[in-house]
């Protein structure tokens, strides 16, 4: 088995954020993890699929990638919060939105 073989069972063997943070000697605070686990691991999932064009293929530089961008994440949410940072498209729901209206399509409707 390769070394990205390995690396990629080790990460599909990990379940929560303490998980990761843990496998990726990520330093946290518990409350904070608590309260935005899934907005992390969204956030760290979205800066994956950012990076993935740039990927570096060496497993040393490759791991450390990820802890770097897994800690990017986590950091979002020890310096924000969860409505700020609007991770989850359920958050955007409610914002106002913009909508058009052609005069000429009044016109039709008026007629």
């Amino acid at each position: 088995m390769s070394e990205l073989e390995d690396f990629q069972d080790d990460l599909d063997d990990l379940a929560s954020a303490e998980d990761f943070l843990n496998y990726f000697e990520v330093p946290y605070n518990e409350p904070t993890v608590h309260v935005n686990r899934l907005h992390i691991l969204q956030r760290f999932h979205d800066y994956l699929d950012e990076a993935e064009m740039s990927m570096p293929e060496a497993m040393t530089a490759r791991r450390a990638h990820y802890k770097a961008l897994l800690e990017k994440a986590y950091q979002d949410f020890v310096a924000s919060d969860a409505l700020t940072e609007k991770v989850f498209r359920v958050f955007h729901m409610h914002e106002a939105q913009e909508v058009k209206i052609s005069v000429d399509s009044l016109r039709q409707q008026l007629s």
